[in-house]
């Protein structure tokens, strides 16, 4: 994508380097983010009990000033390498290319939707986003960077660990800066639904729903806004941004992220009522739509067969 030199959204809160403090009560469910998925559905035993056991530990001792990763090591966590955590405000690491990419990515969703919303006589609220390492607090709750990429209603702002990106390429297999675009630009995709008052009412349905009929909803809201994330980069398109080999970065981070290639990879096996974000076939076919039409009116999950 060609990014450098265009114009970086002042929208972007950079919450780097600090450190989180203790866990908020009252999750519900996920405490209405609205996520990346990252791998996994059912699992047996005791699991997820024991990732939270070791994730309450691991913010308590920082609580008090103490590194976990040091104590681990014997000594400064890091040992050398790449520098990617910053306090706010500050400048000079690795990590500012990848900060000022997010920044533009950001700012040229802001330019399109605003252009939307303009045609239907309507106006675009800009969303927020929080650069965080570790965990954060936002006003769904406290997540950790294991919950990966979420935008949260309450606040109206998309949180992002930038290492999530290195777990992209590595992990799932989608490298490349418009895979990484992709992401941003379906968390942005959640909040137009969530000014549009989609979010909300799905929010507010959902209580009243069993897991298997939520999970069926959560579905049609998550290739949304993948659809949503197509209309941008047909946009991104006309304009000249894009390079060899972007759309195919984009179209493969959608494969390796669908709720069946994950559950394969991670645990070797499916559970089809499990899904709530997508097939990889579902979440290629409605970014694909998006993009090749551009029109809000082509990406109504919840009235066509998904």
């Amino acid at each position: 994508m060609r990014w450098k030199g265009r114009r970086q959204s002042n929208n972007v809160e950079d919450r780097r380097g600090e450190r989180g403090g203790g866990l908020p009560g009252g999750f519900g469910r996920s405490g209405g983010r609205v996520r990346l998925p990252m791998g996994g559905g059912r699992r047996a035993g005791g699991g997820l009990s024991g990732i939270i056991i070791l994730v309450v530990l691991f913010f308590a001792l920082r609580a008090c000033g103490i590194d976990p990763l040091e104590m681990l090591s014997g000594g400064p966590a890091g040992g050398g390498g790449q520098v990617t955590q910053q306090a706010p405000g500050g400048s000079g690491t690795a990590s500012d290319e990848m900060s000022q990419f997010v920044s533009v990515v950001l700012a040229e969703t802001e330019d399109t939707w605003k252009g939307i919303f303009q045609s239907q006589g309507m106006q675009y609220q800009e969303p927020s986003m929080v650069l965080f390492t570790d965990g954060v607090r936002s006003a769904c709750g406290f997540a950790s960077s294991a919950s990966g990429p979420f935008y949260c209603p309450g606040d109206q702002k998309v949180y992002l660990d930038l290492g999530f990106f290195n777990q992209l390429s590595r992990q799932f297999g989608a490298s490349g800066d418009f895979a990484q675009a992709y992401v941003v630009a379906h968390e942005v995709g959640h909040h137009v639904q969530n000014i549009t008052g989609i979010l909300p009412r799905f929010n507010e349905m959902r209580q009243r729903m069993s897991q298997a009929e939520a999970n069926a909803m959560s579905i049609r809201v998550e290739l949304q806004a993948d659809c949503f994330a197509g209309i941008w980069a047909h946009y991104t398109a006309q304009k000249g941004l894009l390079e060899e080999g972007d759309l195919e970065e984009a179209l493969n981070a959608a494969n390796q992220i669908g709720d069946d290639t994950l559950q394969r990879r991670t645990q070797g096996y499916v559970v089809p009522e499990s899904f709530n974000h997508g097939t990889s076939e579902q979440r290629r076919t409605w970014f694909s739509r998006g993009l090749k039409s551009g029109r809000l009116a082509d990406c109504d999950t919840f009235n066509e067969p998904v």
